[in-house]
Formats: structure tokens, C-alpha cells, sequence
């Protein structure tokens, strides 16, 4: 392996398993093999290439530095780029999901260490966060900051009433970041564990989706709960991917109000929308898929200062060898398992 100009090698510390991997293994996301799997981790820089890589903020990388980086790397020259849309680049390479190729072997985080391709957001992370707080930065606390950015652009998040559906690690990440920037927070899920752990994770009330309207544990119950007689959420963020819960958010959102859509992210049903309820209701839908790279630092710093304030650590419930890998994706029941390819720490 050669490292390019403005490449750096970083020995892995810790990476998470996100459910994209899982589907990919299953054969339910299409992906060209071989590859290496992998896009959440955090690790240390042991080598660069000429010139040496920049973390975002333009200062030089050091060696030994901690970081974490990006899930794709955009070309930075084309008509997306140069509009400050990056994160959907016509010629975008993302880590864990290419095809291995000459040059670009270690190209996901399941390894022992990866190849990180100039131009790739690297955002260092301070030493005293845990690993496993750190390495879901890459993908879920990050899109979860591109998710917020959005609705903020049309409510302010301060003082709003926010349901958001889906209690996985987007949904628990998103409850949390909200709740830190003054929202009150409803989540969606019909799994009881789940509706649990989102009150850990800052949420004042919790619903079950398949409840009965008029029930006590449905969402109707919840909102008044959390926002007084009667309250209607001005944001609804739709992190489930569940096509349900798209539906039934149009519906719930307060005049003026914002959806964003972050977990729809394959192929699924149309949406049907009534044109005039987005007319009379003022209602914006928003969509959000990958971020930028400002979002990782806001997901860094949001877990620097945050991470330990909610039980985000022990949402990664085991820890396999890099032999082990296979098993780590066939585990179920946590919204994180992790991979660490080093015996000792």
C-alpha cells in the first residue's frame, strides 16, 4: 500500500456495526465485492503521505493524532461540490460500501487500519470520550446533525415540540441532541425496550405507533403530555425508514411546521401527499441523506461535551475480535455492536 499526497493511514481503535452492514451482508443493499466493510470507528493517525492531511478546520494532522472521519469523500471540484452540497457528490466514494481496488485495500473500518483518501473530512476527537461513544460519529450522530440543521432552518429548535419516529441509534442521537438545544422531545417506536431507552436518552414522553389513537400509550397521549392540552409537534423527524411512520408524520406536523426524512434510504413506496394540506399548513419536507463535513464536527463536539451525559456507551451492547467480525453482524438485540480489531485497547 502506497499512501498518496494529503492520504494518512489510521490504525483502527474501535469500529461500530451500523445497520447498513448488516443489510449488506443479508444481500438487501446491492454492494460489489470484495470490500471491506466498515464506516464507524475512530482510531489514531500512524502514517501520511506527502504533505501530510488536514482535519477540517485546515490545521495539519499530527501522528498519533485521534480522529474520526467522514463516511464518503467528495471530489471537492464538481457542480455539487461547489454548490456546498458534498455530501451528495457526483463521483462520491464511501468508506465501507467501495469495491476493494489497487491502491485502496483498506477501505472500510473492519481492518486493523484504513486508508484515508485526501479530501476525506477527518475531524480530531479528545481523548477522554470512550471509543464507543466515538466511532458512531461517522454516521449517526453526524446525519442526525445534518437532520436538525434542516428542521432548524425552519423552526428553531429552542423551545419547538419535536416527535421523532424511530428509536435506534438515530432516533436515541437525535432525542438527546434536541433535548441539548432546548427542544421537547416525543419518540415513536413500537418496541417497548426502545421507548425505554429514548427516555434515558431525553425524550419527555414516549408513544407506541401501533397503539390505539385514543390510547393511553399512543402518540395523541404522548404529545399532550409533553406540550400541554392539545400541542401539535412544529418538527417531526422520520428516522425509521418504516413507511407507516412517513405517512402518519404528514399528518401530525403543526402549521408552519417541518418534516424531515432521514431514514428512508432505500427503495420503498410513493408517498402520497395532499397538496393542499402542504398549502394551508405551510408544511416543509425535507430530506436528508449524508452530511457535510460541518455536521461531523457538530456531532464531535456534541459528544465531547454530551456523550456522557446520556447512556451512549453502553448502547454498544458487545465487543467482538476483528476474527470475530462474522459474528458481530449476526448479532441482534442493540442498537450497537463493535468491532475491535486490536486484543488489548
Amino acid at each position: 500500500m502506497r499512501l498518496a499526497p494529503g492520504d494518512a493511514l489510521v490504525e483502527v481503535e474501535l469500529a461500530t456495526v451500523c445497520g447498513s452492514d448488516v443489510e449488506t451482508v443479508l444481500g438487501h443493499r446491492p454492494a460489489s465485492t470484495p470490500l471491506v466493510r466498515g464506516h464507524e470507528q475512530v482510531g489514531r493517525v500512524v502514517a501520511l503521505g506527502r504533505g501530510g492531511a488536514k482535519t477540517t478546520d485546515g490545521k495539519l494532522v499530527a501522528l498519533g493524532e485521534r480522529v474520526v472521519w467522514s463516511s464518503a469523500v467528495p471530489c471537492g471540484r464538481c457542480a455539487r461540490c461547489n454548490r456546498g452540497i458534498p455530501q451528495q457528490c457526483v463521483s462520491l466514494q464511501k468508506y465501507g460500501h467501495e469495491r476493494m481496488r489497487r491502491g485502496w485495500e483498506l477501505s472500510g473500518g473492519f481492518a486493523t487500519h484504513t486508508h484515508i483518501l485526501h479530501g476525506t473530512p477527518l475531524v480530531p476527537v479528545p481523548e477522554h470520550v470512550a471509543a464507543e461513544v466515538l466511532a458512531p460519529a461517522s454516521c449517526p450522530t453526524a446525519t442526525v446533525a445534518a437532520a436538525l440543521e434542516a428542521a432548524a432552518a425552519i423552526v428553531p429548535l429552542d423551545g419547538a415540540l419535536v416527535v421523532v419516529a424511530g428509536a435506534g441509534m438515530l432516533g436515541l442521537t437525535a432525542a438527546a441532541m434536541a433535548t441539548e438545544a432546548g427542544a421537547k422531545v416525543v419518540v415513536s417506536d413500537p418496541l417497548p425496550e426502545r421507548r425505554d431507552a429514548a427516555l434515558l436518552f431525553g425524550a419527555v414522553a414516549v408513544a407506541d405507533p401501533g397503539a390505539d389513537p385514543g390510547a393511553r400509550s399512543g402518540l395523541p397521549h404522548a404529545l399532550a403530555e409533553a406540550g400541554g392540552r392539545g400541542p401539535a409537534p412544529s418538527i417531526a423527524l422520520e428516522l425509521s425508514g418504516a413507511e407507516s411512520a412517513v405517512r402518519s408524520l404528514v399528518s401530525v406536523v403543526d402549521v408552519g411546521g417541518v418534516l424531515v426524512l432521514a431514514g428512508s434510504v432505500s427503495p420503498g413506496p410513493e408517498l402520497p401527499v395532499v397538496p393542499d394540506l402542504l398549502v394551508r399548513h405551510l408544511l416543509t419536507i425535507r430530506g436528508v441523506h449524508n452530511y457535510a463535513p460541518r455536521h461531523l464536527e457538530e456531532a464531535v463536539r456534541f459528544l465531547a461535551v454530551a456523550g456522557t451525559r446520556y447512556p451512549f456507551a453502553q448502547q454498544v451492547g458487545a465487543v467482538f475480535l476483528l476474527a470475530e467480525v462474522d459474528a458481530a453482524l449476526a448479532s441482534r438485540g442493540f442498537p450497537r455492536v463493535a468491532v475491535r480489531p486490536w486484543l488489548f485497547p
